[in-house]
């Protein structure tokens, strides 16, 4: 195939805007699907996906076009739209030269549009803008959206996409648009040796780990020698070819084109998203020195310790990180143990979704349902005597003689409709925002503010909803770490304390979230032969206490009549071995109890 007949182009956009509606519509158009076998979100492969109407892997498919009897290859990269799978987004955009921005013509540019545009804009690809779902909105509307569009693109109104993913209409112009206006790619001249850049990985029992790769520089063939840069490990290509959608073999992949590669590696951690695959039949010095420019390996900022249900599960549940790892680099996990709940691994996320996501493919994809703590952020403090700051992960690593402690703080960008302006703002009493500013967007405005990641995690995203009645968007990135007045908060039960129900919490709400610990563990915590002492422990000071009572039992309901003396010796013996029991005592939590405890 020439590569001046090639294609390569994304589509991003805020979340729900139509994107994987629109990639069924080229599916259909361009016949890569079979008009029996199609289906809504054809591109959604994953359970989580269907269920939610979001997407959340990235999936790349080769569709063949004709355009004035001129036969045309286009890969597509269909990617998420939560800022949470941003990393995603990023892997696609370093594989191709064009982007389709699309915007919901109902809901107008959204936070993750601009977000999106800035990313594609930085790495230089030509962008299209396309408005979506002009069936369902009047054209007063879609004539506004197109006009702003146009002004965040820097083109002409005209230039701008009416479409309707759902019926169609306007899709095959837009098709042609691609064609017309997206550079084909380049022939990188400066190296001999053939090079293909890893944006995609994931496990298949007979060809061992397989690679989605762009090719960016020569060819690739079956059962030629290769070589990963980044682990430096040679294989043998076991086979390639394309997606269409399905996987689909073939003889070899060129320079331009985006397709597969199976390694039969089968050692997971051999495979690195991001990394470069260089041909072994071109002998080279330094390896390292033909390494393709991509983009850094995700951070993770959420951390949750995760232990399996069923302790015999722990190495299953090992493989399954492992495999799991594979499609979702920014996944980063480490053993853990907690005295209860037995081994289990301590995880990296980049947000609450992707760690609801990963819990819901662990027991969808793997069948391993686990139990996990509350969910932290990591940390950098400084301790007494030294003058160097250590990084924490979760509140059972914060020593009790810290100095000083920082927290990391992002910059968050939200757009909301004019009238709930208010509404929004309001939000700073709760969730510790900062240097907040505003700008206005015409109907919506844009306010931009710093505040704790450790507030985004709790339950921002559902009180943002509540308050903009779903109106409201937002997009976040890391700014950087700053110093705060942060106390841990332990629970002790029965004078023990209780590992994984530790917390590290702003100081002025110590108190409020020690009486609601307190109370609901005094709720569900089971009945035992003595009473409890439920404690929430802040500074070496007890902040909040409650008490389990005793399961009751009338010792001396046999007794009736009488003397009262004997009723009165039963009670104190009973009194006195509650007591012995109570030192004796070894309090054991059950493992539902965490699960409702960070409910």
């Amino acid at each position: 195939m020439d590569n001046n007949n090639i294609r390569n182009f994304v589509i991003i956009s805020h979340i729900d805007h139509g994107k994987s509606t629109l990639a069924d519509r080229f599916l259909e158009i361009t016949k890569t699907v079979d008009s029996r076998n199609m289906k809504a979100q054809y591109l959604d492969s994953l359970e989580s996906e269907r269920e939610r109407g979001i997407t959340i892997k990235m999936a790349p498919v080769r569709m063949a076009y004709s355009l004035n009897h001129k036969s045309c290859i286009l890969n597509l990269i269909d990617t998420p739209g939560h800022p949470d799978f941003g990393y995603e987004v990023s892997r696609a955009l370093a594989a191709v030269e064009g982007a389709i921005l699309l915007v919901d013509a109902s809901q107008g540019i959204q936070a993750q549009t601009l977000a999106k545009f800035y990313s594609a804009k930085k790495q230089g690809l030509k962008i299209i803008g396309a408005v979506n779902k002009i069936d369902l909105t009047d054209k007063e509307t879609v004539e506004k959206e197109i006009k702003e569009l146009a002004g965040l693109i820097d083109c002409q109104p005209e230039e701008i996409h009416k479409i309707s993913g759902k019926t169609g209409e306007g899709v095959e112009e837009l098709l042609e648009a691609i064609i017309k206006e997206i550079p084909s790619p380049k022939f990188q001249t400066e190296s001999a040796s053939s090079k293909a850049l890893i944006f995609d990985s994931f496990y298949n029992d007979h060809k061992g780990i397989v690679a989605g790769v762009r090719v960016f520089n020569g060819e690739f063939k079956i059962s030629d020698n290769a070589y990963l840069i980044a682990v430096g490990q040679n294989f043998k290509i076991k086979e390639l070819g394309y997606f269409k959608p399905q996987m689909e073999s073939a003889q070899k992949i060129s320079n331009g084109e985006i397709g597969y590669i199976a390694t039969g590696v089968k050692e997971t951690e051999k495979i690195k998203i991001g990394d470069t695959i260089i041909s072994s039949k071109f002998k080279v010095e330094s390896p390292k020195l033909l390494a393709l420019p991509g983009y850094q390996e995700p951070n993770p900022v959420v951390f949750v310790s995760f232990y399996p249900e069923n302790g015999d599960d722990f190495d299953n549940f090992k493989k399954s990180l492992e495999r799991l790892k594979l499609n979702d680099s920014a996944l980063r996990f480490e053993p853990d143990k907690n005295e209860v709940l037995g081994r289990g691994f301590k995880i990296g996320f980049l947000g609450k979704l992707h760690f609801e996501i990963t819990v819901e493919r662990l027991e969808k994809e793997f069948n391993i349902k686990v139990i996990n703590s509350f969910p932290s952020v990591s940390y950098n403090i400084k301790t007494k005597g030294n003058q160097e700051y250590v990084r924490i992960e979760s509140a059972g690593e914060l020593p009790d003689d810290f100095e000083e402690i920082l927290e990391p703080i992002i910059k968050i960008e939200i757009i909301a409709p004019t009238g709930h302006l208010g509404s929004v703002l309001g939000l700073k009493e709760h969730f510790r925002m900062e240097k907040i500013e505003t700008k206005n967007l015409g109907e919506r405005i844009l306010i931009s503010a710093e505040m704790p990641l450790a507030e985004l995690i709790s339950d921002f995203d559902d009180r943002l909803k509540s308050v903009s009645q779903g109106f409201a968007s937002f997009n976040y990135e890391f700014a950087d770490y700053r110093k705060a007045d942060l106390k841990k908060l332990e629970i002790l039960v029965a004078g023990s304390k209780v590992a994984g129900l530790s917390k590290i919490i702003p100081e002025e709400r110590i108190e409020r979230e020690a009486r609601k610990m307190v109370e609901k563990l005094k709720e569900i915590l089971p009945r035992q032969q003595f009473s409890q002492a439920i404690q929430a422990v802040s500074d070496g000071r007890i902040v909040a206490r409650e008490t389990a009572p005793a399961m009751k039992k009338d010792v001396a309901g046999y007794l009736y009549g009488g003397d009262r003396t004997r009723k009165m010796k039963l009670w104190k013996k009973q009194k006195k071995g509650k007591k012995k029991l109570l030192e004796m005592a070894n309090v054991q939590i059950p493992a539902e109890i965490f699960k409702k405890m960070i409910q």
